[in-house]
């Protein structure tokens, strides 16, 4: 009896040992940027991140942004820890200097971003771009997907004439006319698809995998590695839920975006979400982005992207 009771006894200090070991080794408070169609405003609208984090004395502050770019400049000053975006942020913010880690990635999704026209539009495939008005979000993936496709079809950036809007603007220009075509992603191009008829020219398979990515400012991973795992772990299964339950996904991201229900399983039906590791694979082909942006000019210095490896993924 006495052994059973100072079994339980060491047991127990232990468990607390532990306990205070994980708080001192974990921030008092986490700070997540987020958009409004992204997946970490379903984790954040889910909550249970805040739940797993309450239990251990962690805050979770979220911080809502228009877009990637925006978003990782505030990763770079300190104003969030972690954030998701597409491909291209990344890589600028890398050439601006930010001191960033990838810490893991989705699945490819090339069927989520698309080129697209008015439904009565003449142009019929990427050749018919040239000359022509295109509207996109400048930095961002579909910009690397418009590059793609262009030189697929013998053109070149020059060919066209950009024109850089947010998604917002560049709806109100496509539905005026006023640009010949729009390079979009879900859920933009699912609504734009739903309420205006837009016809897909071309999505990004064959040419481009589009990831998100998941990131952290170096300070934080490399300060506190098993907070930052955890968001990765809960974002998997996040992911698994959100695959097996897209009805109720789909609403959730209603009521973060204001989007009908219906346009969100539209998108979903081709959106997979996951959270992978990084791999010297999807370096190589984040890389090759990189190289694009510097090669055309829209970078303005060559970007290392393997600088930005997390140590936890060196080690492996």
């Amino acid at each position: 009896m006495k052994k059973t009771l100072f079994s339980s006894l060491i047991a127990t200090a232990i468990l607390v040992t532990s306990q205070a070991a994980m708080a001192e080794n974990a921030p008092k408070t986490v700070n997540i940027g987020y958009q409004k169609a992204n997946i970490f405003a379903l984790l954040k609208y889910r909550g249970t991140l805040d739940e797993d984090f309450k239990k251990q004395g962690i805050a979770v502050r979220w911080v809502e942004f228009p877009a990637g770019p925006q978003m990782l400049e505030g990763l770079n000053v300190g104003s969030i820890d972690l954030a998701a975006t597409g491909d291209a942020p990344p890589a600028f913010a890398q050439a601006a200097k930010a001191d960033l880690v990838y810490l893991a990635h989705s699945p490819a999704n090339p069927k989520t971003e698309a080129i697209v026209v008015p439904e009565n539009s003449t142009i019929k495939n990427v050749a018919d771009l040239k000359g022509k008005r295109v509207a996109l979000n400048k930095g961002s993936d579909v910009n690397y997907l418009l590059v793609s496709a262009l030189e697929k079809a013998g053109l070149s950036y020059k060919d066209i004439t950009p024109v850089y809007l947010p998604p917002a603007d560049a709806r109100a220009a496509f539905q005026r006319g006023a640009v010949d075509a729009w390079v979009i992603w879900d859920p933009y191009y699912a609504e734009v698809e739903t309420n205006a008829k837009a016809r897909l020219v071309k999505n990004a398979e064959g040419l481009v995998p589009h990831y998100t990515f998941y990131l952290a400012s170096r300070k934080f991973a490399e300060t506190w590695p098993e907070t930052a795992k955890k968001v990765v772990d809960e974002l998997g299964s996040l992911s698994d839920w959100a695959n097996k339950n897209p009805a109720e996904t789909a609403k959730i991201l209603s009521t973060s975006t204001g989007l009908p229900q219906p346009i969100w399983q539209r998108a979903l039906a081709r959106m997979p979400f996951g959270a992978e590791r990084m791999t010297p694979e999807v370096f190589k082909e984040q890389q090759a982005l990189a190289d694009k942006f510097s090669q055309i000019g829209l970078l303005p210095v060559k970007v290392d992207v393997s600088s930005a490896t997390w140590s936890l993924d060196k080690k492996q």
